[in-house]
């Protein structure tokens, strides 16, 4: 039996007046994923625990059946593990952004954009290294990532108090109270203000204004944490496979929870990632694995963003160029299968920000075996119907039919 967990991160939604007060996943053409849900198992999954924030760590490692509460530590350490970075034993790792800000007097600071415009890989590249060569300090080190996302070593404990948030949770807003706790710290502000020389007369970022684009003018600190303790996936339930993302979020979940992470050339985490390479990346897998997770992170981005009609286009891009491809060639095999889609949380173009709701998903099971909704994939059909399961952990339990071997 193949297990295949298939992730629009960030699809659901609420109404969108653009859309005819439809969501994005009501108003997108879907017909693979529309067909599969119909004969599949329709679930509410609660992939956010209480008293936890709505991110895509927390939501994804509850999509592959861990309990957050017993392995997270923070987002940044899940992205050092991709990158093969050690995080201090005595410090922790950051999330290191590279953003789009306005600078006001007396240390005011608006987020304009949390990704400088969605920067590409290569321009990226550049900006942190020169960053680190200017700035970087024996307690401070960063390492380039991939488009926006970067990280930061700090060696050391972390200032106590410190209370760091998700950029892309104020996006247009006023982020001055959390800018100048940075500043509190001596080494934190040094590293900030040094970052905002160099970025500021960098020839990346002369380069985008001329050209239209949103300069890279600030680093933005956030997600930080020590060293994650996680099983794998063969000691928890006995799997192995592949998870295929454009993310390091998303690999180092993968890389802690020993799956083979595939690296997929020309996977951006946007509107213009490798989809044809990830399909193809996931269906070679499976000639020779049981399980595999292909994560896309379109939809997510969109939502951040604003943009109906972009989030409309990735939930098209997912079923067309993702679900439909690895369906057809699953099918054409002929061997048992079940494949699940599903969304690790909501992010509302209205709110350009998550939300921790439970999630709907379904299991598709090609032997034609369990229930059948009969509907088509949207968040206000699986509410109607589905299941509600309090945890990621319950989930994977159904979805690989089997019980939890450790807790």
């Amino acid at each position: 039996m193949k297990h295949i967990i298939l992730i629009g991160d960030g699809m659901g939604d609420t109404p969108v007046p653009a859309l005819g007060n439809k969501t994005p996943l009501e108003a997108a053409c879907k017909p693979t994923v529309d067909r599969l849900c119909a004969l599949a198992e329709p679930l509410l999954v609660r992939t956010v625990p209480p008293g936890y924030p709505p991110g895509s760590d927390v939501a994804n490692l509850s999509l592959l059946g861990y309990e957050p509460d017993k392995c997270y530590t923070g987002r940044a350490p899940l992205e050092a593990a991709s990158m093969g970075i050690a995080i201090p034993a005595d410090g922790a790792a950051f999330r290191c952004n590279l953003v789009t800000v306005e600078y006001g007097p007396d240390d005011q600071l608006t987020m304009i954009d949390y990704s400088a415009g969605h920067i590409s890989t290569a321009e990226a590249a550049e900006l942190i290294a020169a960053i680190q060569d200017a700035c970087g300090t024996a307690r401070l080190q960063l390492h380039a990532g991939v488009s926006y996302r970067h990280l930061l070593m700090h060696h050391g404990a972390v200032p106590q108090g410190l209370r760091t948030v998700p950029p892309h949770d104020w996006m247009d807003k006023d982020v001055t109270e959390f800018y100048q706790q940075q500043l509190a710290a001596e080494h934190l502000a040094k590293l900030l203000r040094c970052a905002r020389a160099v970025l500021a007369e960098h020839p990346v970022n002369q380069q985008r204004i001329a050209a239209g684009k949103k300069p890279a003018n600030g680093i933005w600190l956030w997600g930080e944490g020590g060293r994650p303790q996680m099983e794998t996936l063969q000691t928890r339930w006995c799997l192995t496979g592949s998870l295929i993302s454009a993310v390091d979020l998303l690999k180092g979940i993968g890389v802690c929870a020993g799956l083979e992470v595939v690296q997929v050339p020309g996977a951006t985490g946007y509107l213009d990632t490798n989809y044809q390479g990830k399909a193809d990346a996931a269906l070679k897998a499976l000639e020779t694995q049981d399980f595999v997770v292909v994560h896309i992170e379109a939809p997510d981005e969109a939502g951040h963003q604003g943009s109906p009609k972009d989030k409309v286009q990735a939930i098209e891009d997912f079923d067309s160029k993702i679900v439909a491809p690895i369906a057809a060639e699953m099918n054409r095999r002929g061997g048992p299968y079940r494949l699940v889609v599903a969304m690790d949380h909501y992010t509302p173009i209205a709110r350009r920000t998550h939300e921790d709701w439970p999630v709907p998903i379904f299991i598709y099971d090609s032997r034609g075996t369990g229930k059948q909704s009969g509907l088509s994939y949207t968040e206000a059909n699986i509410k109607g119907v589905a299941e509600l399961l309090d945890s990621g952990a319950v989930f994977f339990a159904r979805l690989v039919q089997q019980e939890r071997r450790h807790g």
